[in-house]
């Protein structure tokens, strides 16, 4: 069955950075796109960032543009968002997200992992 595990969230100073790492299996990684979602507190869930399958095309909520970066190591079935220039904002559950097919970026999306939290404050 698919499993999605993130990790590398913790607590980050304003202007910091953090890297997320999210490990797949359960299926073949580069026949799908896979993105980044995130849930604040109080909030619902915002996508984030997203990549096609062979990795040739990312995109990113105007918010993170700049600040953060998607990427994916297809041979180690491993999605990463190498997160640049944190703001308080930011602050909010991580998730790992799977879509249904190579181009679905903003979904809909099938599986989810369980979330890493990331804190930005001082």
């Amino acid at each position: 069955q698919v499993q999605l595990v993130e990790s590398g969230g913790g607590l980050a100073q304003p202007g910091g950075s953090l890297r997320l790492s999210c490990v797949a299996s359960g299926f073949t990684f580069s026949d799908y796109a896979m993105s980044w979602a995130r849930q604040a507190p109080g909030k619902g869930l915002e996508w984030v960032s997203g990549i096609y399958g062979e990795g040739k095309e990312r995109y990113y909520v105007d918010s993170v543009k700049g600040r953060f970066t998607i990427s994916r190591d297809n041979a180690k079935n491993t999605l990463y968002l190498q997160m640049n220039s944190l703001k308080p904002e930011d602050t909010a559950l991580y998730y790992c997200t799977k879509g249904v097919d190579y181009y679905s970026i903003r979904g809909p999306f099938d599986s989810r992992g369980q979330g890493t939290q990331v804190t930005v404050s001082s």
